[in-house]
């Protein structure tokens, strides 16, 4: 059997308030390509496949048109629920989209009850584990006391080995969102600590042939049979450098696996650039159309940078002013003597400006200034 492991599409995300629809339908549409090009059988997505419990329209029908192509391209999806999706919305009509190929299993109550898919060796028994909030399903599982994600993900795996001895010569995949001992994030995940440890042990995933992890967007293997498939698209700066893709997983009829990562295009790349305000300007032509995190090590802050830097970069989307050690640190001292010592407000704001970017205010800043305060002073003698 051929499966596709891929996971972490947070559909709908946005990036530093750049709206990432358009990036995520394009790099969806290719997953479906490559089903068809390597005659997949299932696709598995172990969660987020949205961003928000409560997605937008437009992000629902960006996964919906997704998961259609996936279909038509003739394999069958197994998905289940991550930390930012809402399993009760995300698992509506699961019973009804089975039958059409698509498998949601997004409820703590199911864990264990697999989906069974033939191919011509026999039977391998899929056992999506959603998202499990400790505190949330400790009970349901019959733990006692504080639960920990460890003691959670223990019993959910217990309930699977029981199914399991139960279907003699079935093959097994686990999908299953988590945090796993030794592995590394990408740098764009939100913890899913609430009060206690969030990882958990290779070993709890002991007796299936293999295990598609999700939640880390950096793609990494475990053990052989333990594999993170990382997110298809970069969802952070430090993610920058990252290989992204999904991996193409051959299930033999004895139940072993090899592993081949697929990649993925990448609708616009990233890149993190530095220097000063006329050197970045005059520079990097071919990161135009990159999204771009800048540093500027000017001594004095620019005025007007991103405005600036948006007119040759329009999808610079983070400023950070790094002047050169001791350059623009405020003179606390210096400060506060202009403070004393000045005669009227215009005098103590242009000080403040001076103190912070190292030049005073311009001919049209003092003019502002001055009409500032006296708007101010006119509204204080109303008021009286």
């Amino acid at each position: 059997m051929r499966i596709l492991h891929t996971s972490d599409w947070h559909v709908g995300r946005t990036f530093h308030g750049q709206d990432l629809l358009g990036d995520q339908r394009q790099v969806l549409a290719a997953l479906a390509e490559l089903v068809r090009r390597h005659a997949v059988d299932v696709v598995a997505v172990p969660g987020d496949l949205y961003d928000r419990a409560v997605p937008s329209v437009d992000a629902v029908g960006v996964l919906t048109a997704a998961l259609g192509e996936i279909r038509a391209a003739g394999a069958q999806i197994v998905a289940t629920a991550g930390n930012h999706d809402s399993a009760p919305r995300l698992g509506a009509f699961a019973d009804f989209l089975a039958a059409g190929g698509l498998h949601l299993r997004t409820a703590a109550a199911g864990v264990g009850e697999p989906v069974l898919i033939d191919d011509e060796h026999g039977p391998v028994a899929f056992y999506p584990l959603p998202y499990l909030e400790p505190e949330v399903v400790r009970r349901g599982f019959g733990l006692q006391g504080r639960a920990s994600h460890q003691a959670v993900m223990t019993a959910a795996m217990d309930r699977v080995r029981t199914d399991l001895s139960g279907r003699p010569g079935a093959r097994s995949v686990v999908l299953a969102h988590a945090f796993v001992v030794g592995a590394v994030t990408g740098g764009s995940e939100r913890s899913i600590a609430v009060g206690g440890v969030e990882s958990v042990t290779a070993d709890v995933f002991d007796g299936v042939d293999y295990v598609a992890l999700g939640h880390l967007h950096r793609p990494q293997t475990v053990t052989d049979r333990i594999r993170y498939c990382g997110s298809p698209l970069a969802y952070s700066f430090n993610e920058a450098g990252q290989s992204k893709g999904a991996l193409l997983i051959e299930l033999d009829a004895a139940g072993a696996t090899t592993a081949t990562p697929l990649p993925l295009p990448v609708p616009r790349p990233m890149a993190e650039i530095g220097g000063t305000l006329a050197e970045v300007l005059a520079g990097y032509q071919e990161l135009v159309d990159h999204y771009l995190s800048v540093r500027l090590t000017d001594p004095v802050r620019p005025l007007e940078a991103m405005r600036r830097l948006k007119a040759k970069f329009p999808y610079a989307l983070t400023l950070q002013w790094e002047p050169p050690a001791g350059a623009g640190d405020p003179d606390v001292e210096s400060f506060g003597a202009a403070v004393a010592a000045a005669a009227s407000d215009a005098e103590l704001i242009a000080d403040f400006l001076d103190d912070c970017r190292g030049v005073g205010p311009s001919e049209r800043e003092t003019a502002f200034v001055d009409q500032a305060i006296g708007l101010a002073r006119a509204g204080a003698a109303v008021g009286r």
